[in-house]
């Protein structure tokens, strides 16, 4: 069916649940990071949220989890709203090919990570919102707790002393960059930071509001401008070619929707003008993609219509 009206994503959500419910083989998750590794991967929330605020839920929808690589969204945008095109002479916007974590291309690449979605890429993002704002995580935390309206948002700080415990690859990406002069902060305080954004905790019914502005052209929930009508098309394009680490293309090809994926189970979503998306389920598949959450989103755009297609 292809709906005319948002009345309709409640009863389209309810049949998603229980279409989910009925699915085996839901994926593991993520095991790297014990407090991640003790998830259900049966438990499945999801929410959409209109324009004006407007928010619809199902499942463990108000349930908070560990965004992870979500966060990587949010400080792009931060950024980009505060240094515009210089940004991209840092990082680019080309799909990696590699994995998230991956140091290869790196070194042919002079230290330019191929996009903001990767972690080499993300650092950098970090490292730059850093240096405008001397707090970068305390940044990316205030803007979510006001775009989702909820003030309750915060950090795991087991999770960031995990992320930390484990964050060897990562420091030598940071190195790395930092030898090519593409890092301006000290590496132990940008992991520090890196390590705290990816650490923040929100339920989808929080993250479907706080991704808002990418549906509103750039505007905030309060009215203000963050990103200009194209920086937030910019964004988009992003999430949709380089959002689900390796697996972009077929993630386009089953959904249709600019979106970004994190390792905690998360995905958000944007439908430009329409609404934006969350769905958590923390079983992963191969490429650290939630198994059901792209299963959800991609019944979501075939029984509404709705994609950029």
């Amino acid at each position: 069916m292809t709906t005319t009206s948002s009345r309709a994503f409640q009863p389209v959500l309810d049949r998603i649940a229980e279409e989910m419910e009925r699915t085996p083989g839901r994926g593991r998750p993520a095991d790297y990071i014990p407090a991640l590794a003790a998830c259900d991967p049966r438990r499945f929330g999801m929410a959409v949220a209109e324009p004006d605020g407007t928010v619809y839920g199902v499942g463990d929808w108000r349930e908070p989890f560990s965004t992870q690589s979500l966060t990587k969204v949010f400080t792009l945008a931060l950024d980009l709203a505060r240094e515009g095109d210089e940004l991209w002479e840092h990082v680019g916007r080309e799909p990696s090919g590699n994995p998230f974590n991956s140091l290869i291309q790196l070194e042919y690449e002079n230290g330019i990570p191929r996009n903001p979605f990767i972690n080499a890429g993300a650092l950098v993002v970090t490292d730059r919102l850093q240096t405008r704002t001397g707090d970068a995580a305390t940044e990316l935390l205030g803007f979510l707790r006001a775009e989702s309206g909820n003030p309750t948002l915060g950090f795991d700080e087991e999770i960031a002393a995990s992320e930390a415990a484990h964050g060897d690859r990562n420091a030598a990406l940071a190195h790395f960059m930092a030898s090519y002069g593409n890092i301006d902060n000290p590496v132990p305080v940008l992991l520090d930071q890196y390590f705290r954004q990816c650490s923040l905790t929100a339920s989808c019914a929080d993250l479907a509001l706080a991704t808002g502005f990418l549906a509103r052209h750039g505007v905030r929930a309060d009215g203000t401008r963050l990103l200009t009508g194209s920086q937030a098309k910019q964004v988009n394009a992003v999430m949709l070619t380089c959002g689900t680490y390796d697996a972009a293309g077929d993630f386009a090809y089953r959904v249709g929707l600019p979106g970004k994926s994190g390792v905690g189970g998360g995905i958000i979503a944007v439908v430009p003008g329409r609404c934006t998306l969350c769905v958590w389920s923390p079983g992963l598949d191969e490429r650290g993609n939630s198994v059901a959450g792209v299963a959800a989103l991609d019944r979501f755009t075939t029984l509404t219509g709705l994609s950029v297609f």
